[in-house]
Order: structure tokens, then sequence, then C-alpha cells
């Protein structure tokens, strides 16, 4: 008696979403690890995040959500432009015109899928503007080596912090909607959209050596 051949799943229909491609030449290293460490990681979220409320039928949450996440950017974009400008005054005030160029920019294509996104998008470029102009006042000794390291560092934490939080959200949402009794749609849309059935967590250590890197580099930075 021949044996029953296992059932074959359906191919997985892909969805089509609305997306805008972008190019753009990133220098620092510091925007570099910010791309490389939390930029696709975000995009999962934010989209996960809408599908989940979408799912419990919560529209009212996801614009919500929405205004929480771009204040959140937006406050964190306010606060890099202000740093810039001061370090612009610095550069003029010295008279400095300058620009460094850069041994390993990186070409970074930026998938935008929401608004937020490309909020997102805007800050990493703008933290890349940041670092540029803190370099160029480095490398013409305006700015000291200490400072310099401990800045950039702290430019840098300070988005990958903000993505972390994003992530932390669509956590909450996910483990809301199995509260809710909707754990199984979720399941299924989150395969149907791409997702991995559970959102991508975030380690305590994964904080801690945020944390202990910056500090080893400040203290390089102290002894130099």
């Amino acid at each position: 008696m021949a044996e029953a051949s296992a059932p074959v799943k359906p191919a997985r229909l892909e969805i089509s979403r609305p997306v805008f491609e972008r190019t753009f030449k990133i220098n620092s290293e510091q925007a570099i690890r910010v791309i490389r460490k939390s930029y696709d990681r975000l995009i999962k979220s934010l989209y996960a995040i809408d599908v989940i409320l979408r799912i419990v039928g919560q529209e009212q949450a996801i614009d919500e959500i929405e205004a929480i996440v771009s204040k959140m950017i937006a406050d964190c974009a306010e606060q890099l432009q202000q740093e810039k400008a001061r370090l612009e005054k610095l550069k003029a005030d010295n008279g400095i015109t300058e620009t460094p160029t850069y041994t390993h920019p990186t070409e970074f294509v930026a998938k935008i899928a929401s608004p937020q996104i490309a909020q997102f998008v805007e800050l990493i470029r703008l933290l890349d503007q940041l670092m540029i102009v803190m370099d160029t006042l480095w490398l013409c000794q305006v700015i000291d080596n200490k400072h310099c390291v401990e800045a950039r560092y702290h430019w840098q934490q300070r988005l990958q912090r903000l993505a972390n939080r994003i992530v932390t959200i669509e956590r909450q949402a996910h483990r809301a909607a199995y509260a809710q009794g909707h754990g199984e749609e979720v399941r299924l849309a989150r395969q149907e959209s791409g997702l991995q059935d559970e959102p991508e967590s975030i380690s305590e250590d994964e904080s801690v050596a945020d944390e202990s890197y910056s500090a080893k580099q400040a203290d390089e930075a102290r002894s130099t």
C-alpha cells in the first residue's frame, strides 16, 4: 500500500506594497553602524505594528502609535539639528572651509514603505552630516580627541536606542493581540507579510554591549 504523501502547502502570496527606493551616500562610520544594526529591524517593526493593529481592528491605535513614533523621531531630529548648527557656527568662527573625504563610504539603498521610515532615513542622513562637521573640527584641532570620541558614540547610540524603542512597541502590540485572542490571525498575517512569526527581541546584553563599548571608547580617548 502506497504511503500517503504529505499535503503540499500553497505558496504564500506576496503582498504588493508601495515603496520608494532611494540611494544615498553615507560617509561616517557612526551612521553606517546605525544602518547595519538598526535599519532593517526598524522597517520590519514599523510594518508589523501596522499589520497587527489592523487585525485587531484598532484603527485609532494605529494613528496614535504613528503619531508617537513620528514625534520620537522628530524630537531626535531637532536635537541633531541643534547640535549641527552649534558645530557649524564653531566651524565658521574658526574660518574652516574644508570638508574631509572618507576612506570607506557606503551606498545606502533605502526602501521607504511608510512616512515613519522616511523620517528615520532622514535622521540617519542628518547624523551623517553632523559627524562630518564634528570630524572636520577634530581634524582641524578645534575639538579634542576625548570630546570627539564621546560625542560620536553618544549620537550613534541615540539613534540605536530610538530604533530599539520602536521594536519594543512592536513586541507590546504583538503580546496585546495574543492576549485579546487574535494570536492565530496575527501569526498568519505576519507570515503572509513576509515577517517572522514572532518579533525580533532586543536582549539586555545588546544594550549593555553598546554602553560598554561607548565607555571603552571614552576610556581610550582619556588615555591618549
